[in-house]
């Protein structure tokens, strides 16, 4: 199951940090087609935001055909953005596992890893496949059709 965490000082809506870390584990293979999401309870106890938020990331990962609310039950993963050789035994998952271990020894932040990789991905053409927003993220594009939405929400 996927364990949310909230930076309130990164300037992204509680909302659409949900909704990316899901897409990431879905992405990552953590989460699958069948899974059960924390119910809004869980994730308001866990994060200490407002039960709404939760409640609209999950419409709008529903809207995007991610997952689906069933009454009474709760939320589940409908599809899947994984790609081959995402999983736990993934040669680069291990390597890139082992190098941010390194980072962190080195005294590094998340705030500093997610600067380097960004750096990286610009250095070697990462702005080609469309694969950077305006948030600096640098997960792979969107199947979602939510950026029009989170950009207007920042604005």
């Amino acid at each position: 199951m996927v364990e949310y965490r909230i930076d309130r000082g990164s300037g992204v809506p509680a909302y659409v940090q949900i909704v990316e870390q899901t897409e990431r584990a879905l992405r990552m293979g953590t989460l699958k087609v069948g899974d059960k999401l924390p119910t809004a309870k869980e994730v308001v106890a866990a994060t200490a935001i407002n039960p709404n938020t939760v409640l609209r990331a999950y419409r709008d990962m529903e809207q995007a055909g991610l997952v689906e609310l069933r009454r009474g039950l709760g939320t589940f993963v409908t599809r899947s953005l994984a790609r081959p050789g995402a999983e736990d035994d993934s040669p680069l998952r291990a390597e890139l596992t082992d190098w941010t271990a390194r980072a962190r020894a080195a005294g590094l932040e998340r705030a500093d890893i997610l600067a380097l990789v960004t750096a990286a991905l610009d250095a070697d053409g990462g702005e080609q496949d469309n694969s950077t927003t305006k948030t600096g993220n640098t997960s792979a594009p969107r199947a979602t059709g939510s950026e029009k939405r989170r950009t207007h929400d920042r604005a």
